[in-house]
């Protein structure tokens, strides 16, 4: 989920216009951890905090923690607190530390905006409970038509001294390969894999509204009123001729995911 790092504000009601379809990545990546009555389990990088509490149907003896560094996602996320169940504290991914052992770690979502997180996740598999889980699930789509344009027209004359350099989560994403690499160096026995999914949208420039909340935020919150519109234009012209609507009104993304969960041998 986006807010794990410190940037722009994000938007917790335009991220979840699509909560069912950001959701499912979350649900199957947390169904491949075989965790059976973890005691600590955290979501770095938590968001709006639905997800992070719905860990607590799947392990109801847990203590849950969901770590974010957004206040406008914390506030949501305040929703979804169980009194000694399910709690939310104020963190930067990049610097979380936990007080002991965690049985399970899961971050959704979030590493795209830290390069190097090999090291992070690293890190994390050695703050593992012996028979703990650490699942990551990040997008895998920084080549698709979304991303490319949006790349191209930060770099083109008009915006290029304004945008060029803006962070846009590519560039630090791992094939499923390497995060198997990764996770096995750390000593975790690893399951790694990438689903495409095809998202049927509905409305007026549905795929533009995607990007919204994700990439296109921190390009945006650069720009003033004016310059954030006409930004907007541009890419909502471009994006509607890679991803036409159909003759139904529909409009699909497809929208590539990686995934990868290593538990450490007792």
């Amino acid at each position: 989920m986006p807010g794990g790092l410190p940037g722009p504000v994000w938007d917790p009601a335009g991220y979840l216009r699509f909560a069912g379809e950001r959701g499912r990545p979350f649900v199957e990546l947390v169904a491949r951890i075989a965790a059976e009555s973890p005691a600590t389990v955290v979501d770095l990088g938590c968001g709006e905090g639905a997800l992070t509490a719905s860990l607590a149907q799947r392990w109801p003896g847990a203590r849950i923690t969901g770590v974010d560094s957004s206040d406008t996602m914390l506030a949501a996320a305040a929703a979804h607190a169980v009194p000694g169940q399910v709690e939310f504290v104020a963190g930067d991914v990049r610097e979380w530390q936990p007080s002991g052992p965690v049985d399970v770690l899961v971050t959704n979502a979030v590493l795209q905006w830290v390069p190097g997180h090999e090291e992070l996740l690293a890190r994390w598999a050695g703050r593992l409970a012996p028979g703990g889980w650490l699942a990551v699930q990040v997008p895998g789509n920084f080549d698709f038509p979304t991303h490319r344009i949006l790349g191209e027209l930060c770099r083109s004359p008009r915006w290029a001294a304004r945008l060029a350099d803006v962070p846009r989560g590519t560039g630090a994403v791992l094939e499923p390969s390497g995060y198997y690499d990764v996770l096995t160096g750390a000593g975790l026995t690893t399951d790694a894999w990438e689903t495409t999914y095809l998202h049927v949208l509905t409305g007026t420039d549905p795929v533009v509204d995607w990007v919204r909340s994700t990439q296109l935020r921190p390009v945006l919150a650069q720009l003033g009123k004016d310059d954030g519109a006409a930004f907007t234009a541009a890419y909502a012209a471009a994006v509607r001729e890679a991803y036409p609507p159909r003759p139904d009104g529909t409009t699909l993304l497809p929208f590539r995911r990686i995934f990868a969960v290593g538990s450490r041998p007792y």
